[in-house]
């Protein structure tokens, strides 16, 4: 193995999906590369909260490339190959680059499964379905799918 795309969002299990990236990573000898989506649906005007002079796209994309390089401040430096931000569908996002850089695995973090997810599907699922190689999904600690 040797390249581990690891899908980041936000949220507060978005660092134990790293550290689980990273024990993979140490194990194989693999090199990490962390990316974060983000992205305005597409029926919403950009202006829609303006509250700045920065376009919302931009402002976005920012902010994701401050969380990404707090995140990636956690990982061993030696693993790491890289942080992208990137626009898009999160999902669409992260199958694509993972085919790009010829990614060995994803790994991504799970979302629980209410109403609107089994409706639409999560991001996790979608990756799983359409991701190029394999795919880890990390639960966050103490989770029980709910049926």
């Amino acid at each position: 193995m040797k390249q581990i795309l690891v899908g980041l969002d936000g949220s507060p299990r978005a660092p134990g999906v790293l550290a689980a990236a990273s024990t993979v990573a140490r194990a194989t000898g693999a090199k990490l590369t962390l990316v974060r989506s983000v992205g305005i649906p597409p029926d919403v005007p950009e202006d829609f909260w303006k509250a700045t002079d920065e376009p919302l796209i931009e402002l976005l994309q920012r902010h994701a490339r401050e969380s990404l390089e707090e995140l990636s401040a956690g990982a061993p430096k030696e693993l790491l190959g890289g942080c992208e931000v990137i626009v898009g569908v999160a999902w669409q996002t992260l199958c694509d680059r993972a085919r790009e850089i010829g990614a060995d695995l994803v790994v991504v973090g799970s979302h629980g499964y209410g109403g609107l997810d089994r409706l639409l599907g999560t991001t996790a699922a979608k990756v799983v379905n359409h991701a190029p190689c394999s795919v880890l999904v990390v639960r966050a600690p103490g989770a029980e799918a709910k049926h």
